[in-house]
């Protein structure tokens, strides 16, 4: 079933290409008449493609060639959505102008419309990846305040800094990371949350980039407590990547574990959904996971996915972490997001129960975001 969804979303992806393609090849000859048919498809599919074909020769082609296809084929994912959208309108527009109706537009003057109009797409366009990619590396800090009514013991207030969706990488690389960290110390925290996805599928770029020993300056009072999100498990690689999290970057690694901490309060890490069709074993549930613990302390949830928060509610849960969702990443697919979960950024909050969505810090495919922000979550908590 799922090599017939592969196939199904190939076909889709490679038809949309060629209507781009075709599109582009009549702007090009029109503007360039002397350019080969045949080197334009050539360059055309290389660059569709060039995503697919670095997933396919991942540890087959030199890094640097993997890395390169991976830069081409981001940018062209985010320029190919909008080319859809923009170029849709655009042939939409055309057809309703060529109806009877609007006769007094005649055949020249529409083509010239038509072609202005493309010649506008690729220039909105190329804006929008220039704009995308200063703010994909623009990181923000997004604060929020958030009061627990239960005892934390001598512990007032806790200075949380939360990231999800580094996806560390070739793309997301170790000078990014620099500034992550740089920018973590600068908030003075108490302790700080990895909240999944913090590698891009493989831990290969973790270790040659030796990002571990970037992660080990990070300052803080109680350390630096991660959970798996779902690119953990892509790469096949899960004990590997466990053991370069917890031995290279120093992070207290919860996979379906709860830990007291500073007898004041619980952190409570959850495997992620897809650990479920990796281990074809369902994960805990929070209950579960709680069963041992005193609820009169505040328990603090760490959960990538923000799926199912009733059972966060129903359990007890004071606050939870997640991340997973971009909010989109790119407009207008944060309306999808919407659509899926019930909190897809932001702050959630339900009688007693506090849900934060991060939109992320790094970026999955295009190294672009528009309509979401590269964000470091701070949350001062305030206890009883």
């Amino acid at each position: 079933m799922i090599y017939l969804e592969i196939i199904f979303s190939l076909l889709i992806f490679t038809s949309a290409n060629i209507y781009v393609g075709k599109k582009g090849w009549l702007l090009i000859n029109r503007v360039i008449p002397q350019i080969s048919i045949y080197l334009y498809w050539a360059m055309f599919i290389f660059i569709a493609f060039s995503f697919i074909a670095a997933r396919l020769g991942k540890n087959k082609v030199p890094p640097f060639l993997e890395k390169f296809l991976n830069i081409i084929g981001g940018y062209w994912m985010a320029a190919f959505l909008y080319f859809i959208i923009l170029l849709g309108i655009i042939d939409i527009i055309k057809l309703i102008l060529g109806f009877k109706r609007f006769s007094f537009v005649g055949a020249e003057t529409l083509q010239n419309i038509y072609f202005i109009s493309n010649i506008g797409a690729l220039i909105i366009v190329a804006i929008l990846l220039v704009c995308g990619t200063y703010n994909a590396t623009n990181i923000k800090t997004t604060k929020y305040a958030i009061k627990i009514n239960k005892d934390a013991g001598e512990l007032k207030k806790l200075n949380v800094i939360m990231l999800s969706d580094l996806h560390l990488g070739d793309i997301v690389d170790k000078q990014r990371l620099l500034k992550m960290v740089s920018k973590i110390n600068e908030l003075n925290p108490d302790i700080v949350i990895l909240a999944g996805d913090i590698i891009n599928d493989y831990i290969e770029p973790f270790i040659d980039q030796d990002m571990g020993e970037e992660f080990k300056k990070i300052h803080s009072k109680y350390g630096v407590y991660a959970v798996f999100g779902n690119h953990e498990y892509y790469g096949g690689a899960i004990d590997k990547i466990a053991y370069e999290y917890e031995n290279s970057a120093n992070f207290n690694l919860l996979r379906d574990k709860t830990v007291k901490i500073d007898n004041s309060f619980y952190l409570v890490g959850r495997e992620d959904l897809l650990y479920e069709r990796y281990s074809k074993t369902k994960r805990r549930k929070i209950d579960e996971l709680l069963s041992d613990t005193d609820r009169q302390l505040p328990i603090i949830v760490i959960d990538h996915q923000p799926a199912n928060l009733s059972e966060g509610e129903k359990a007890g849960v004071d606050l939870q972490f997640s991340g997973h969702t971009h909010k989109g990443q790119l407009l207008p697919a944060n309306i999808v997001t919407k659509r899926l979960f019930e909190n897809d950024f932001g702050l959630l909050t339900k009688n007693t129960y506090n849900v934060v969505v991060s939109s992320g810090v790094g970026t999955w495919g295009p190294p672009i975001r528009i309509g979401s922000a590269s964000e470091i979550v701070q949350v001062e908590i305030e206890f009883k």
